[in-house]
């Protein structure tokens, strides 16, 4: 909560503070239920705060306070990410890239509630495949290493009956947008790799993947189903 020394030095009232707040907060559940828990750019919510004031310090005040409330209020944190992308070299391998400001700050809502109440009370019950969906892959891959080619990706999946040109799964629908929306929601990295016999795609584990809070069950999950099966194919 920002103090009165902190609004004062901003020449903002408590009011106007507030509303700006409530407005970044709605629009960021808003954005998380429109676009399937796709990041949301830090840019997208200082442009709400800075349409009517131009204080320098007023969208970090603002954005921290919408995040504390939505914390305090709904049970989500507004969490930051920051992805360290490899830029493929001529010979394939990648190279180490710092992130672009217009990586790092970008932010997704992830419920810090008790599991049983979450599933109980908010998770969307006609979206749970695909959280199903992307653990799966994001297993498969981390049992790959963290790295695995498009074409042994889709070998994995085609072992569960996930087809790369299924365009009308009865669940997923797009089998190939389903797997490209996982980029998006940044669970995944994809990248283009130069290879002597041309060009091919590579997908590696991203940040939100290696987020701690699912780190547990996607070792239970490898090492009861995965893994396994991994073991038996030659």
């Amino acid at each position: 909560m920002a103090t009165s020394d902190e609004l004062a030095q901003i020449d903002i009232s408590t009011e106007e503070k507030d509303k700006l707040v409530a407005e970044v907060m709605r629009y960021a559940l808003f954005k998380t239920h429109q676009n399937s828990g796709c990041p949301i750019k830090r840019e997208e919510l200082t442009q709400i705060i800075t349409k009517n004031y131009r204080q320098r310090a007023l969208p970090a005040l603002v954005i921290k306070e919408a995040g504390d409330r939505l914390a305090a209020t709904f049970g989500y944190e507004m969490r930051e990410l920051q992805r360290t992308r490899a830029t493929s070299t001529r010979s394939g391998r990648p190279s180490s890239q710092q992130p672009s400001n217009q990586d790092a700050k970008s932010y997704v809502l992830v419920s810090k509630l008790d599991p049983e109440v979450y599933s109980k009370y908010v998770e969307d019950t006609e979206r749970a495949h695909v959280s199903g969906f992307a653990f799966v892959v994001i297993s498969i891959v981390h049992v790959a290493g963290g790295k695995i080619s498009e074409e042994d990706l889709w070998r994995q999946l085609k072992r569960l009956g996930l087809n790369e040109t299924d365009e009308n799964h009865p669940v997923l629908g797009n089998n190939k947008q389903a797997l490209e929306l996982l980029v998006q929601q940044r669970y995944l990295l994809k990248e283009k790799i130069a290879g002597p016999e041309g060009h091919s795609m590579v997908y590696e584990l991203a940040e939100r993947a290696l987020d701690e809070s699912i780190s547990s069950k996607l070792k239970e999950y490898i090492s009861q189903e995965i893994a396994p099966a991994s073991a038996s194919v030659d």
